[in-house]
């Protein structure tokens, strides 16, 4: 995508442009067409390598360039001090994100899962996690038989230091299907 250039006409969520000096992703937009003066865009943006969001307007017909991305599939080898490093399973090239360009995906990371690096000139600035991930329980109260009838939860460890909320049938050992865009429990997987 390097290289086209986008109006405002062909704005649409999650297309990625540079404004800046940055690279930044489309989160929300509307086209207005005021009664009197002249139509515009007014959009919401995320920076992919600050993780900061702004407001911007721009007017009808104003041009912005497509961000000099590309995405590669890697492994999650292990984490380092405040580093997460991958490698790439083509060509075994090992590269690492620091802890602050993680967010929340690094709760849903454990040692040989698959995820897309995203890269912008060349140096890697986020991950993306697989949307389902299974990840067993470290710690939690106690399950007891009777538990399911109700809706109550309890909070739950995973292997990975994240926590979740959890229904009370819930044990150590357990291996549990979590939702990694919201964080939510989604059920319990039976590992043979």
């Amino acid at each position: 995508m390097p290289g086209n250039i986008f109006e405002t006409s062909e704005f649409r969520n999650g297309l990625k442009v540079e404004m800046d000096g940055y690279p930044w992703t489309i989160v929300s937009f509307q086209h207005v067409k005021p009664g009197k003066g002249n139509a515009f865009t007014r959009t919401r943006l995320r920076n992919l390598v600050l993780g900061t969001t702004i407001e911007r307007t721009f007017k009808s017909g104003e041009k912005l360039p497509a961000a000099d991305l590309q995405q590669k599939e890697m492994q999650f080898l292990y984490k380092e001090g405040t580093r997460y490093n991958f490698m790439d399973t083509t060509n075994y090239e090992q590269t690492y994100l620091e802890a602050e360009h993680m967010g929340d995906e690094k709760n849903w990371l454990k040692d040989n899962t698959v995820v897309s690096i995203l890269y912008y000139k060349g140096k890697a600035i986020s991950v993306e996690v697989p949307v389902f991930v299974q990840l067993a329980v470290a710690n939690t109260e106690p399950g007891f038989k009777g538990d399911t009838a109700t809706g109550t939860l309890k909070s739950a460890t995973l292997e990975t230091g994240a926590e979740v909320q959890v229904p009370l049938f819930i044990n150590i050992g357990d291996v549990l299907k979590i939702d990694t865009r919201t964080g939510e429990y989604c059920e319990r997987v039976n590992v043979k």
